[in-house]
């Protein structure tokens, strides 16, 4: 069986990125987002086989990561039509009011409002669960609590700066069994067919 591999939903990221933005009600530490983000996408895979997001999960020295949302903060592209665009129309870094004068830890701001009609009530449940949980944490905290998840190890053990969390391994983690992912593998590939077949 190939990896697992979900496919990235660019308004389903912004709309999730900008909710925990609007909880918070002011710029919240990247750091923060990416790590309660992973977390929900976590959860709606121990809920339901499937992620809110759609993202590639990496390990990287600061814990588990959604791929896709870390380089669409970085202003990078990912490969995924119109997925840039839609982040900066709703979404943009500034200085972490909290630490000034830390370059590196900027924080997000929310432009204006994309709704929420992409996530279904499972999401939205979970992702006010996440931000209850985590959102006024100090970001290192839940670093700290990430670092304790079974899927993350260390990339720099491999005296390297991240590695893959592959899908399949953190849904056995998660109590799945071999059939059970099979399962998940296959609906994933029905899923990618009919959208390419939507999409013209």
């Amino acid at each position: 069986m190939a990896t697992i591999k979900f496919q990235f939903d660019p308004n389903k990221v912004v709309q999730s990125a900008a909710l925990l933005l609007k909880r918070h009600g002011k710029p919240m530490s990247y750091l923060g987002l990416l790590k309660m983000l992973y977390i929900a996408d976590r959860r709606s895979l121990e809920c339901s086989d499937q992620p809110i997001t759609g993202d590639r999960y990496v390990a990287m020295e600061y814990g588990p990561v959604l791929s896709g949302v870390y380089d669409l903060i970085k202003d990078k592209e990912i490969g995924v039509r119109g997925a840039q665009s839609l982040w900066a129309e709703y979404i943009e870094r500034c200085p972490n009011p909290e630490k000034p004068k830390a370059k590196k830890d900027y924080a997000l701001h929310l432009l204006q409002d994309p709704g929420d009609d992409d996530l279904c009530d499972q999401d939205v449940a979970i992702l006010e669960e996440v931000y209850q949980e985590f959102g006024s944490l100090d970001p290192f905290k839940v670093v700290d609590w990430t670092h304790d998840l079974p899927e993350w190890e260390d990339p720099r053990e491999k005296k390297l700066k991240v590695t893959d969390i592959y899908v399949d391994t953190l849904l056995e983690l998660l109590g799945r069994s071999p059939e059970e992912i099979e399962e998940i593998y296959q609906d994933t590939i029905r899923e990618r067919y009919l959208d390419e077949v939507l999409s013209g």
